[in-house]
């Protein structure tokens, strides 16, 4: 928590403070106004300008005092949720009447009689028209995703359940998205679901080097809004708070997500002997904060090759005649 009177803000990937207040007010113009990442008295994390009801009352020029942070109206459904298992994790979803909870194609595990699918093109919150909705598909099928979301919705009269599966082994990470800022960008095919109200959407990478040894290339998924969204990866998974200036080095695929105030770059191994024979490749993801970061110690390009090297030295495995043993396997 920060120091009564103490204000930091973003600007250019740098953190800027401690300011006062009526300095942080005079500067936000510049750097992003409503969208720009604070922290302060009373913040739990960094957050949008837009979320500090204060703050947002002073960028918007009102007068009198400022609205209280619960008047805000909440877009998202609330929903409630629980994760079972360990290595291989699927959450349940409950849902009161008229609640919406929209997932990836093909991600449900099970469902109760009182739940209704339905299959949208695009963004699912609601709150675009047809024309944003196509962009948004267009946007979706850049990043290898399917075109197509899936909403389900309780219409029964009382609570019901739906549940979605982690595509491969690993953890499924509930992420708060308001209290996180409203944004949280992570890598490619991680989203599995959130509620109603959250927007799916992609982020691009604004340094040549990330986006063509970073491991996720230009392109990252975007979850915007303040409701509760649910993404997964692979082992396990290991969430870090980087503070202001604090540097994390990294392989380039164990990064599952992190908040938009944390520099995203990458550096060299250095030395050839490093390049070369140390097993870790050329390129090492830099991470500097502030912000929350989300590791995932078993990337699922990793666990892919180890599988095709796998099935490829299968011949021969565990005979010293190599392949004139499988004479004498039996099928």
């Amino acid at each position: 928590m920060a120091t009564a009177g103490e204000w930091y803000y973003v600007r250019d990937g740098e953190t800027v403070g401690p300011v006062a207040r009526a300095e942080l007010i005079r500067m936000l113009p510049a750097v992003g106004g409503p969208d720009a990442l604070i922290y302060g008295p009373g913040t739990p994390d960094w957050t949008r300008a837009r979320h500090v009801a204060a703050i947002a009352a002073e960028l918007a020029g009102t007068t009198g005092p400022p609205p209280a942070p619960l008047a805000r109206t909440r877009m998202a459904d609330e929903i409630d949720y629980e994760i079972y298992g360990d290595d291989m994790q699927f959450v349940e979803i409950t849902l009161d009447p008229n609640e919406v909870v929209v997932a990836e194609a093909g991600a449900m595990m099970y469902m109760t009689s009182g739940i209704e699918m339905q299959t949208v093109l695009g963004d699912a919150s609601g709150q675009k028209g047809l024309l944003d909705k196509l962009f948004d598909a267009g946007k979706r099928m850049v990043t290898g995703e399917s075109l197509f979301l899936t909403t389900f919705g309780n219409v029964a009269r009382q609570r019901e359940r739906v549940s979605f599966a982690a595509p491969y082994p690993g953890k499924v990470i509930p992420l708060h998205v308001d209290e996180l800022g409203g944004e949280v960008l992570c890598q490619k095919a991680a989203f599995l679901c959130a509620a109603r109200g959250t927007q799916v959407g992609i982020a691009f990478q604004k340094r040549i080097g990330v986006g063509l040894f970073g491991g996720e290339g230009f392109i990252m998924q975007s979850i915007t809004g303040d409701g509760l969204a649910f993404v997964h990866a692979g082992g396990t998974i290991v969430q870090r708070e980087l503070g202001p200036g604090e540097t994390l080095r990294l392989d380039t695929g164990c990064l599952v997500a992190l908040q938009p105030s944390v520099d995203y770059d990458i550096q060299t191994v250095g030395g050839i002997k490093n390049a070369v024979f140390g097993g870790e490749g050329l390129f090492l993801a830099t991470l500097r904060g502030p912000g929350r970061v989300w590791l995932q110690s078993l990337p699922f390009s990793r666990l892919a090759g180890r599988l095709l090297s796998g099935f490829a030295s299968k011949k021969g495995e565990g005979s010293v005649l190599g392949g004139l043993g499988n004479i004498f396997e039996r099928d």
